[in-house]
Parts: structure tokens; sequence; C-alpha cells
């Protein structure tokens, strides 16, 4: 039993000091993400909505490089519930993302956080849901940097089926002058 104890500690702490994932996100796939968020109303410039994809993209690169993120997210979040690393849950991402963009000038764009399976221990997720200025959370694009760590996930809301997104306006306390 203590051999295989040592062993499984020897192997996350192999996997655990591996290059951190970063996205390979290709031009055509930034410019998807622009489209989709400039698609969100006619009224948005096209450079604004170019501009928030960039951010994004390189928000959730410096993430995954400040988190070490290295695996897939289970298991890193497997090795920060065994004291392992430190950050990187769902909810680290999408609160770094969230207060990020609202420190950039987005004036065609809000910012929510979002939830699904709110409460259950294994199957809460949070990610940041990007509307156009006025627009419910239900009509935005869900921007998930910790699903996948190859590449920023992004969805209208009401497309995404891997979740049921819920608005939590609750957390959004820590959003200042707005």
């Amino acid at each position: 039993m203590r051999s295989s104890i040592v062993k499984l500690f020897l192997l996350v702490l192999l996997l655990a000091g591996c290059t951190p994932a970063s996205y390979k996100m290709t031009g055509q796939q930034r410019y998807a993400l622009a489209h989709a968020l400039g698609s969100l109303d006619p009224h948005i410039p096209a450079k604004e909505a170019e501009r928030l994809a960039l951010e994004l993209q390189h928000t959730a690169e410096a993430l995954n490089r400040q988190f070490e993120r290295t695996t897939d997210p289970k298991f890193h979040n497997f090795l920060i519930n065994v004291g392992l690393k430190e950050k990187g849950l769902c909810y680290h991402y999408c609160d770094a993302l969230y207060l990020h963009v609202n420190k950039e000038h987005y004036p065609h764009f809000d910012f929510h956080l979002a939830g699904a399976n709110i409460g259950s221990f294994w199957r809460e997720h949070n990610a940041l849901v990007v509307t156009a200025r006025g627009e419910p959370v239900s009509k935005g694009i869900v921007i998930d940097a910790w699903r996948d760590p190859q590449k920023l996930y992004f969805s209208k809301v009401n497309e995404d089926t891997a979740y049921h997104w819920i608005h939590r306006p609750e957390r959004e306390c820590c959003q200042k002058g707005r």
C-alpha cells in the first residue's frame, strides 16, 4: 500500500512539473471570436471586437502561465485539492478574466460572471460571459479559459450544450466603478 502511494505521489510530482499549457489559438480562431463578439450587436465596431478577442486570448495565456497549468482541467483541480498547486480552478480563471477586462475600456460590451451546477462540488463550473452593453447574460458569449488547456473556449450561451449557465450577479461585488 505504502509503495503504491509513493508511486502515485511521484507520478503527480512528475506531471506537476511539466511545461505550462499554452493556447494555440490561430488567427482564424481569433477572427471567429472577434466575429462572434461583434455579432452581439450591429453597432459594435469591428476594431473593438478584435481588440477584445485579442485581449481575452492574451489574458488567458498569461493565466495558464501564472497558474502553471500543465494538464487537463480535472487533473489540475486534483493537484490544487491535494496542495501541489495553488490556483487554476475555473473560478480563478473566470474572476481574473472578469477583473482584467473590466479595467479596460470596452464601451460596447458588458462582462458578467456566470455559473452552472452551482453548489455541486464535482460539477460546479464558472465562466465569463460577454454581452453587448445592456443585454442579458442569456444573449451573451461564454468565454471559458479553464475548459480546454489548448484553446480558449467560446460559444453563445444558449449553444453551450455542456452547461446551463446562470448569471451570478452576487459574485460581481468586486466590480468597481460600474
